[in-house]
């Protein structure tokens, strides 16, 4: 019998990684962890790490190595089932110490991770896919230039005013592109050489994207 996938998400922003993991959470049944969601879960309930969490955010500084570490090491203690049941980790890990970490708790665990996969678009196509972005200033439903509401940009949904993000500008996108190449190219090399990586070309329909990822993880869940 194969297990349940335990799976962790990659991808720019622009490259549709977040309709990907919802569509694999409802395909398999997992559960999908978003490090944002987790930690205002943390500091909700205020458990100890997203009380020392909280007490960075609150100052304004990133939260650091070990109490994210803590925050997600948590998560996994608070919801065991999560190792039965399988995951989609989405914005965890994002450094080479959160992922020596995962790998060290999933270990003891015996539960250890089926692939890490990246869906790949280059950097021209998703910075013409997030500057024709225009989102819902009341509801944030998402439209673009090229698929935009049915009235002069009034939402379908709500009505409220569509209009562009001031981070989603040309030069915004730019640099958070280059700082994500800069901090996620360390961890596609960790989980390559640990023979866990898998490359998925991110470019066509959701659905056909889909398909390439749903293959990857069925054959990985196979050899295991």
């Amino acid at each position: 019998m194969t297990q349940a996938p335990r799976i962790i998400l990659f991808g720019k922003q622009g490259a549709g990684k977040g309709t990907q993991a919802e569509l694999l959470v409802a395909h398999f049944a997992l559960e999908h962890l978003s490090t944002g969601e987790i930690f205002r879960t943390a500091i909700r309930q205020g458990t100890p790490a997203g009380r020392e969490a909280r007490s960075f955010l609150d100052q304004g500084e990133l939260v650091p190595d070990d109490t994210v570490i803590k925050v997600v090491q948590e998560k996994f203690e608070t919801m065991p089932e999560l190792l039965t049941k399988g995951f989609v980790l989405d914005g965890f890990p994002r450094t080479n110490v959160q992922a020596v970490a995962l790998e060290v708790l999933l270990k003891e665990k015996n539960s250890p991770l089926h692939c890490a996969i990246n869906v790949e678009v280059d950097s021209d196509v998703v910075l013409k896919r997030l500057t024709g972005r225009r989102v819902c200033i009341e509801c944030g439903t998402n439209y673009h230039v090229e698929r935009p509401p049915k009235e002069q940009w009034i939402c379908d949904r709500c009505g409220g005013e569509v209009r562009q993000r001031s981070d989603d500008s040309e030069l915004a996108i730019k640099r958070r592109l280059e700082i994500y190449e800069k901090e996620t190219q360390p961890l596609l090399a960790f989980y390559e050489d640990r023979g866990l990586l898998e490359i998925v070309d991110g470019l066509g329909t959701t659905e056909v994207v889909f398909s390439r990822i749903t293959e990857v993880v069925d054959r990985r869940s196979q050899s295991l």
